[in-house]
């Protein structure tokens, strides 16, 4: 058996199946900040199935942090990457 790199964080995408309100722009700026920033090793960013928040789409959550955001819009990224992703990496360096 082989052990695995593990991200430090994770984050997950609603892919929006049911309510069409997919994810793609935040994925697309998720991705730019993490590149970067460089923490494309600590940071990895996972689409997953409907998680039946429609009425609050689109959904990203945080892990391990377990943090969930609804109606999430392009302009919120940065401070979001700045408070769960960016942080946490101010604090390790510490």
């Amino acid at each position: 058996m082989k052990k695995l790199d593990i991200p430090k964080k994770v984050i997950l995408f609603c892919d929006g199946s049911k309510c069409g309100k997919d994810n793609k722009h935040n994925r697309k700026m998720f991705r730019g900040l993490i590149k970067q920033t460089e923490m494309k090793t600590e940071v990895m960013m996972v689409k997953i199935e409907c998680t039946d928040n429609c009425k609050c789409a689109p959904v990203i959550c945080f892990q391990p942090d377990n943090v969930w955001y609804g109606e999430v819009s392009e302009k919120k990224i940065p401070q979001l990457f700045e408070e769960h992703v960016a942080h946490a990496k101010l604090l390790n360096h510490e």
